[in-house]
């Protein structure tokens, strides 16, 4: 009797786990089916790019491409470093984490998914640990894209759209120093540990909340080495984005693509959208900035959606296939079968 309920609970087992990545690769086919082939303007956008498709051009586009592992290896060693202190995983490891994370994410709003993507790549003893260091991973990565953001934002407001200087002023003064209370929060993070224990009826996460101890190991030197991966990320992918216009013929120099980059990644941060809107919000930020310099809307519209298939749809289908190798119940803590 025994060996029929095992046998019974191996078959519910693996029929759950392979439906939930079923559940994953129908919700990333659907993703990419909404954003990229029933996208407004897909048409358009296509033809606009067969048409820059020409020898003269086609080094911009294999710069960009080049580009992809370079932006998501900088994101796998960031966060390597950050989880050595309860784990020795191997680079390809993390880097499939990652992936996996960005499959995950392309779906969910705000792209949250990614931390629920990483732990399926992770021993489930770790799972809040992966978490947290994922959060504190993300909030470098914030750190420096508001940093530059701001700096683009006060150059391309100041030079293109000649907002009042007292305007500027203002806005960068409290964005300095809201960059400033974080950069201190960063530095300090330990110190949600106390601010947690007063959280009340915390009792009952006592549990979970044991493993906010591993932001108390953090040294400065070892979240500095996290903020100069976030810096070079942000730098890779913002010359992704100038290789695109480029490649679709926008003429432009690198110190201004580099402030009205900056601009966009800014107010696309500060705006939390869905998935399926969130594209949307982009082409039309993309369409107020890069409009000072070119009146091709479907090229402008191109260089960011192309983009947007370059450094996610690429790398979330490659990490479905990871998804597709693990044994997600196992990896969340439940336990079952092997995959294969």
């Amino acid at each position: 009797m025994k060996q029929i309920q095992a046998k019974n609970n191996w078959y519910q087992h693996k029929l759950l786990n392979w439906g939930i990545k079923l559940l994953v690769v129908l919700l990333l086919a659907w993703t990419i089916h909404k954003q990229v082939f029933a996208k407004e303007n897909a048409r358009e956008i296509w033809m606009s790019f067969q048409s820059h498709f020409q020898t003269s051009n086609l080094h911009w586009l294999l710069l960009n491409f080049l580009l992809i592992p370079v932006n998501w290896a900088l994101e796998a060693l960031k966060w390597q470093q950050l989880i050595k202190s309860f784990s020795n995983y191997t680079f390809w490891r993390v880097f499939q984490a990652i992936l996996a994370g960005v499959t995950v994410g392309i779906f969910t709003p705000n792209r949250v998914g990614e931390y629920g993507g990483r732990l399926l790549l992770v021993e489930p003893e770790h799972n809040w640990k992966a978490v947290l260091t994922t959060m504190v991973g993300s909030f470098a990565q914030l750190l420096v894209l508001l940093s530059f953001g701001l700096m683009g934002l006060i150059y391309f407001a100041n030079t293109y759209l000649h907002l009042e200087q007292l305007i500027l002023y203002l806005f960068f003064f409290l964005g300095a120093s809201l960059i400033a209370l974080m950069l201190f929060c960063f530095y300090n993070i330990d110190l949600l540990l106390p601010i947690a224990k007063r959280i009340p009826y915390v009792h009952i996460l006592k549990k979970y909340l044991i493993h906010l101890k591993i932001l108390s190991a953090y040294e400065s030197k070892e979240l500095s080495k996290a903020l100069i991966y976030s810096v070079l990320r942000y730098l890779v992918y913002s010359t992704q984005y100038y290789f695109m216009l480029r490649f679709f013929g926008i003429e432009i120099d690198l110190f201004t693509a580099y402030a009205g980059i900056g601009t966009i990644y800014l107010i696309q941060s500060s705006i939390p959208l869905p998935p399926l809107i969130d594209l949307l919000a982009r082409g039309e930020v993309a369409l107020f900035i890069w409009g000072q310099f070119s009146t091709d809307e479907i090229a402008i519209l191109g260089s960011t959606f192309t983009l947007f298939i370059f450094n996610l749809i690429v790398p979330a289908t490659v990490g479905a296939i990871f998804i597709l190798r693990v044994n997600v119940l196992k990896s969340l803590g439940y336990g079952g079968v092997k995959s294969k």
